[in-house]
């Protein structure tokens, strides 16, 4: 990547900081009508069982006390409407996404349910979240930040709306810890999913580049330090799945 401080990355691609929310945008407008049953077709479904172990970790209250989520890039509502099946009465969530097409697909789902009126569905820029300090209960971000141009911003915008004893949490693709692992693991990412994003989705660029984008993702160390450097406290990494995928945690205190 080019030492200009105006330049990032975008895959393995090197692009001006300024595009990169455009051509992310684009993926997104291209994978959205698809993206969870991508994710279960990628994943063999285990993004099912990394996302109730989001949920446990997350432990929203059960009853009637007041509680609010915020999911960031939560477009498609997976991870909001499991927290409100687990949730109790007085839970509410908030979706924010930069993505129109994602938003669209979430309510949609949300419709369809009996949490509908129980979640507001918000464009919003990681970046500059429009929401007010010390605003929510909880926030959470799944498979979503490494795709944020400036992931420095948007964790201490997502530290900013927490409360104080409020609970962050992040799942997000990691390092594979298991040697013979990792060489399968590598081999599928590239010569498989972009196929599999061909043939469903009639879009392999867009997989190869969030294939590449997790391997440009920091490591779960250089992500922890991150966090902390944006205010989070006791935080920490829960590898899963021979460390295909890592669950973030952190506490605003």
């Amino acid at each position: 990547m080019s030492k200009d401080s105006t330049d990032t990355h975008f895959g393995y691609r090197t692009v001006p900081l300024r595009e990169k929310q455009r051509m992310v945008d684009d993926v997104f407008h291209s994978v959205a009508r698809r993206y969870d049953l991508m994710n279960d077709l990628m994943s063999g479904g285990l993004h099912r069982a990394w996302k109730d172990a989001l949920i446990s970790k997350l432990r929203p209250p059960r009853g009637a006390r007041a509680w609010h989520l915020l999911d960031v890039a939560g477009g498609t509502g997976d991870i909001t409407l499991r927290a409100l099946a687990a949730a109790g009465s007085g839970a509410q969530a908030t979706v924010a996404d930069v993505n129109l097409d994602m938003l669209a697909v979430g309510r949609e789902r949300a419709a369809a349910t009996r949490f509908g009126e129980r979640i507001e569905f918000v464009e919003a820029n990681a970046e500059a979240l429009p929401f007010p300090d010390r605003r929510f209960d909880a926030v959470t971000i799944a498979f979503g930040i490494r795709n944020v141009p400036r992931i420095e911003d948007a964790l201490r915008e997502m530290h900013r709306v927490l409360k104080l004893g409020g609970h962050f949490l992040c799942l997000e693709f990691s390092n594979v810890d298991v040697p013979m692992l990792e060489e399968l693991y590598e081999a599928y990412s590239f010569r498989v999913i972009p196929q599999i994003g061909r043939v469903v989705a009639g879009d392999a660029e867009s997989y190869r580049y969030l294939v590449e984008s997790i391997r440009r993702f920091p490591d779960r160390d250089s992500f922890a330090g991150m966090m902390r450097a944006a205010g989070f406290a006791r935080v920490e990494a829960t590898p899963m799945s021979g460390g295909i995928v890592a669950l973030h945690s952190g506490w605003r205190l």
